[in-house]
């Protein structure tokens, strides 16, 4: 691997640049967050040739962002039509793109950054077709923005509560329930039709249920499921 220092004449890479400020998410609340819309769309993303989600992680937009070290990390990206695989910080330049979408989970801490710097930089800056915020602790603050002419202008909801993405062709919903032992009220990934974007877990549940009733079917035509 050739490294490329940040003073040299070629931009920096991933591989160059800090991926990490050890800074923890906020609260195990925000970590479960980010978590379960990262993980239910791994699912979705392996139905396409493309794409990528990741969170937490630095974004490079510009080198002057580097020389001064003006560290940004959504909560949650987007990324579509790019190749997939592990990477170490999203950089724009060597990615040929920006997000395709951004989700900052909002904290007290946070709140006023990523609703204005961070949404400035996501509009001007790295141009991201769609800005979503919510706030794990109050649901109730939620919000989501589009890109046009160069500016947010705010989402609606539709009947069914859902914030819905073009880019990607899904939608945002508040859902009760409970993630990894915590019942509360979290962000979710619904399809067009409505639909929740399943967890693992979901899943499992619901092979389990599909093999119960191909059991239930086939016991009821006197065949014994479990006989070879």
């Amino acid at each position: 691997m050739v490294s490329h220092p940040l003073d040299s004449a070629l931009p920096p890479t991933q591989h160059d640049l800090p991926c990490d400020d050890g800074v923890p998410m906020e609260t195990q609340r925000h970590k479960l967050q980010s978590d379960l819309l990262i993980e239910t769309l791994y699912p979705w993303l392996a139905g396409r040739q493309d794409g990528y989600v990741g969170g937490n992680m630095f974004l490079y937009y510009s080198l002057a962002q580097v020389r001064h070290q003006d560290f940004i990390g959504p909560d949650v990206f987007v990324v579509l039509g790019v190749p997939k695989g592990e990477r170490k910080s999203w950089v724009v330049w060597e990615e040929g793109k920006g997000p395709d979408v951004v989700i900052e989970l909002l904290s007290d801490s946070t709140a006023v950054d990523d609703k204005t710097r961070k949404k400035q930089v996501y509009a001007e800056q790295v141009r991201v077709p769609e800005y979503f915020w919510f706030d794990p602790f109050n649901p109730q603050e939620w919000a989501g923005f589009r890109l046009v002419g160069g500016y947010y202008e705010p989402l609606t909801l539709n009947d069914a509560g859902v914030l819905a993405s073009q880019q990607l062709g899904l939608g945002l919903v508040r859902w009760q329930g409970c993630y990894q032992t915590v019942d509360a009220v979290w962000l979710r990934w619904v399809t067009a039709t409505g639909d929740l974007l399943p967890t693992q877990a979901e899943l499992l549940h619901q092979e389990r249920q599909r093999s119960a009733r191909l059991a239930e079917r086939l016991r009821a035509l006197s065949v014994d499921p479990d006989d070879g």
